[in-house]
């Protein structure tokens, strides 16, 4: 009897075939998962990485001798890992999370340090776990000063979505009644230091424009439903076996493998956007399987795309089509350009003179904090924009000969002097002509083009850079400490791990990708809510807006799927 290989064909598509895709596992893509699961959609969630478990971090509680280099990285590492090894998050005892630079190349048209996890989880087991609200401050700052588009959202449109995610993830801090940082739903503060108390007295005693806050962070203080609270050790780049840090693997996930509709393929690199020219929707995805290199189908009625910023533009400019021929919803020339990072670089320190009868407990997981107060109520100074500071007041070793056996134990516990260090984050405004683009010729190891990244900062960036040093010293100075230092110099971009923009938001299909509730305004299937979207960069840290836009999106879609508009 003769096979019908059509029947075959369905079969397999149907087996295939799912309510939703979610492609990346990181912070916004386990948070996509999690809503569209518990909305009762069928989801697969598809990651390039390998799997890693919670609460199974290889070396989440191994002591310091157990490491076979001390935490320091090898010559191998090194070699294997050239990008990598270019940020300070990559260690001897978190090595394993990053991905292989040799086996993954890119093309630097000008320096840029794209830092990527290669797991389940991807960077939400790497973050810094900072959380801060943008305020209008940011959203309307494009629409003021003339760079780039107007956000199709303000404060108003997100404000309850902030509440959501917080009361989930857990966040630390205080409500301090700083209109342009809004306050949120927080968990108790951890505290300052002796130090750190006595510098907020003094800065906030000189200048009128300055706040000292405590760090506001997604380590919980208090439990919340299986996850504890945080131990104060400061290892939170292992993997916390405790989950007391917001990551995908502790949290968002397990919430989505709970209602039974979450299907997790690892190992999964997506290549592109299946395009169907007569709907004019999206169908599916096709990946490459990382280990046996074949390449297969996907379909689902809706997708989203989170595989972060620089992994989205590839597969948006790799789904080409007769309509889209410069890549997936790019009618507007917009995909691939915008790019925008974090810039930092600086540490600032200076010796505190006194205290030396006070000690504090712990390594506690975030640093003091003063918001931008730059620019906040007009343009002030000769670059637009802002940034913002951290910091964190510590007692080094006493100085001096401090021998070695019994000696060196009995110095060790001695502690020295009083220092405070701090460091910033700038803005980078939005410019057109930094982008992302497919190499025409160079491949990488799975076939497919390699990515060009042609990004640099410019004389705004450069300006704001200078004036952190300035305020940085100025700050010391008028609190009465001594032996200011200036170290490091600006990052490259990407260093930050904080690059956005590529498909940003926007009034406009002609000017924009993505409209206000970030769906493609030329594929309304498709959604994009990791740091692709965002139109500007504002100086603070962006995982907690990803996750509330994630949020806002997932309601959003589900109420179209239910209405038949997608």
């Amino acid at each position: 009897m003769p096979i019908d290989s059509t029947n075959l064909n369905t079969k397999a598509k149907a087996q295939n075939t799912y309510d939703a895709i979610v492609v990346g596992s990181g912070i916004s893509g386990g948070w996509a998962a999690k809503e569209l699961c518990e909305k009762g959609l069928k989801v697969l969630l598809l990651e390039r990485g390998r799997p890693v478990e919670h609460p199974n971090y290889p070396t989440a509680t191994k002591n310091p001798w157990e490491f076979t280099h001390h935490l320091k990285l090898s010559k191998a590492d090194i070699e294997s890992h050239p990008v990598q090894s270019r940020h300070y998050s990559f260690k001897e005892d978190s090595k394993h999370f990053y991905i292989n630079d040799l086996e993954n190349p890119y093309e630097e048209a000008k320096r840029f340090d794209w830092i990527r996890g290669d797991t389940v989880g991807g960077r939400s087991l790497l973050w810094a776990r900072a959380c801060y609200r943008w305020s209008d401050l940011d959203f309307e700052a494009n629409a003021k000063d003339g760079y780039g588009i107007d956000w199709p959202i303000r404060y108003k449109d997100i404000a309850p979505w902030y509440d959501y995610v917080e009361r989930y993830i857990g966040v630390s801090g205080n409500n301090d009644g700083i209109p342009h940082l809004p306050d949120g739903q927080f968990q108790p503060p951890f505290e300052m230091n002796c130090v750190e108390k006595d510098f907020k007295q003094r800065i906030e005693k000189h200048y009128t424009d300055r706040k000292v806050i405590i760090g506001r962070s997604a380590n919980l203080t208090k439990p919340v439903k299986g996850r504890s609270q945080c131990q104060a050790r400061d290892l939170c780049h292992r993997g916390c076996p405790f989950g007391a840090y917001f990551s995908t693997n502790a949290s968002t996930l397990p919430a989505a493998h709970a209602t039974g509709n979450l299907t997790l393929r690892p190992n999964a690199l997506v290549n592109k956007v299946i395009y169907d020219e007569h709907s004019q929707r999206a169908t599916g995805v096709e990946i490459i399987d990382t280990e046996t290199r074949q390449t297969k189908e996907f379909y689902a009625r809706v997708i989203f795309l989170n595989a972060a910023t620089m992994a989205t533009a590839f597969i948006l400019l790799n789904s080409t089509s007769k309509r889209f021929p410069g890549g997936l919803g790019n009618g507007s020339g917009q995909v691939g350009r915008n790019l925008m990072d974090h810039h930092k670089g600086l540490s600032i320190t200076a010796d505190v003179a006194g205290f030396e009868d006070s000690y504090y407990y712990g390594r506690r997981p975030t640093n003091i904090y003063i918001p931008r107060f730059q620019n906040v109520t007009g343009k002030t100074h000769d670059f637009l924009r802002g940034y913002h500071f951290g910091g964190v007041a510590y007692r080094g070793h006493a100085p001096g000969d401090m021998g070695i056996g019994a000696n060196l134990k009995e110095a060790m516990t001695e502690p020295g002097a009083w220092h405070v260090n701090l460091y910033a984050f700038g803005e980078c405004l939005p410019y057109s002509d930094n982008l992302v683009t497919l190499h025409p010729n160079k491949k990488d190891a799975f076939g497919r083009p390699q990515l060009v990244m042609d990004c640099s900062f410019r004389d705004n960036e450069k300006s704001m850079h200078q004036d952190m040093i300035t305020s940085a010293k100025e700050m010391l100075t008028a609190a009465g400490y001594t032996n200011i230092k200036v170290n490091g110099s600006m990052s490259y971009p990407g260093n930050a791990n904080h690059e956005m923009g590529i498909a940003r938001m926007g009034h406009d299909a002609a000017t924009s990708v993505l409209n206000a509730h970030n769906q493609m305004h030329e594929v309304p299937n498709v959604f994009i809510t990791d740091g692709s979207c965002m139109t500007s960069g504002a100086c603070l840290n962006p995982s907690l807006t990803y996750m509330a836009l994630t949020a806002r999106a997932c309601d959003y879609a589900v109420g179209e799927l239910k209405k038949g508009n997608i």
